[in-house]
């Protein structure tokens, strides 16, 4: 194995782990817009607040890593979807405040007006993240010279929608069985009918997305049926979701949470799969895609980059194991604030 499918892997192994821990935040932000009172909101807030910034890292620390390990992935990326990376962060920083500033004042209308810019920068942020990975999926229009040139309005096409539309499904599922853990009494019954009903919708949604990329992206799976870890990825696949609701329906949370990320971890390898090497193809001419080997930075920066991740990832993944452990449990609502 060699140092460009080393810093593949790592790659998709910070984009998986930010999907596992902010997709539930995500999922939790959405559902929040179904609240029925404030009991149900605050124990909302109160689930994610104290872990949403910490979960985060993972992508300031993905986005790092591409900067520096793949310049030219980061440069193309970065200038073709300019416009999505400005929604995404309006819509983070719209969440980040209604989190933060929500209690800070006792009138009803200043919390519902924070409840809403909680929910809607949770569902933008979650179907921004889908669009730009259809994008990706489907490639761009990327010239020999690693230059892309394309309007924001086509990044708005049928089938990116239709990958914003079904991660936000998959998030809102991540969410609602994060939430069984921290809910209780009435609400945690709420909550797994919640869930049951979004797993229905994201079973629909993902069935339909894999016939329509095999349909109308043929070229994706062209020697992926040679490739020997596709069939236990996809058996592990299948089996975690059709498990999932059993453990929801009888009781077994940490079961059912468990099986959520190891759907999201294999759902992520089939896709690294399906791509390696390339990173972001292209439409113009396959032998312009950018992959992990002709978009990446010398071997020097390579080799300082890996050393750096490996003094730097242990201390992320103790802290975040740390502060998931210390609020573990469930929702004790006392005064405002996170409990």
């Amino acid at each position: 194995m060699d140092l460009n499918m080393v810093w593949f892997l790592l790659i998709g192994f910070l984009i998986t782990v930010y999907t596992i821990l902010d997709g539930y935040d995500l999922g939790v932000g959405f559902l929040h817009l179904f609240a029925r009172d404030e009991h149900e909101r605050r124990v909302n807030i109160s689930a994610i607040g104290p872990l949403w910034d910490g979960n985060e890292v993972w992508l300031v620390t993905e986005g790092g890593a591409l900067f520096a390990v793949f310049p030219v992935v980061y440069a193309t990326v970065l200038s073709a979807f300019y416009i999505l990376f400005f929604l995404l962060m309006f819509s983070l920083i719209l969440r980040a405040l209604s989190i933060e500033i929500r209690n800070k004042a006792i009138s009803e209308g200043w919390k519902r007006f924070w409840d809403w810019g909680f929910g809607i920068g949770s569902l933008s942020t979650a179907v921004l993240f889908g669009i730009m990975l259809g994008n990706i999926l489907q490639g761009l229009p990327v010239d020999e010279g690693h230059i892309v040139a394309i309007q924001s309005l086509p990044l708005f096409n049928t089938f990116s929608v239709f990958t914003g539309i079904l991660v936000l499904a998959l998030f809102t599922m991540h969410g609602a069985v994060y939430l069984t853990l921290k809910a209780d009494g009435l609400y945690l019954q709420r909550v797994k009918r919640l869930l049951f009903t979004a797993w229905v919708v994201f079973i629909i949604l993902y069935s339909s997305a894999i016939a329509v990329t095999v349909y109308s992206l043929p070229d994706m799976f062209e020697g992926l049926v040679n490739k020997p870890l596709l069939i236990p990825l996809a058996i592990i696949n299948l089996a975690s979701i059709i498990y999932l609701p059993f453990a929801n329906r009888r009781g077994q949370y940490g079961r059912a949470f468990t099986t959520s990320a190891v759907m999201i971890v294999s759902i992520m390898c089939l896709l690294g799969l399906t791509l390696f090497p390339d990173m972001l193809p292209s439409t113009i001419n396959p032998l312009y895609n950018l992959t992990a080997y002709n978009a990446s930075a010398g071997p020097y920066t390579l080799k300082v980059m890996l050393i750096i991740a490996l003094i730097a990832l242990p201390i992320i993944t103790v802290y975040a194991v740390l502060i998931n452990r210390v609020f573990r449990g469930k929702v004790v609502l006392q005064d405002e604030g996170y409990e």
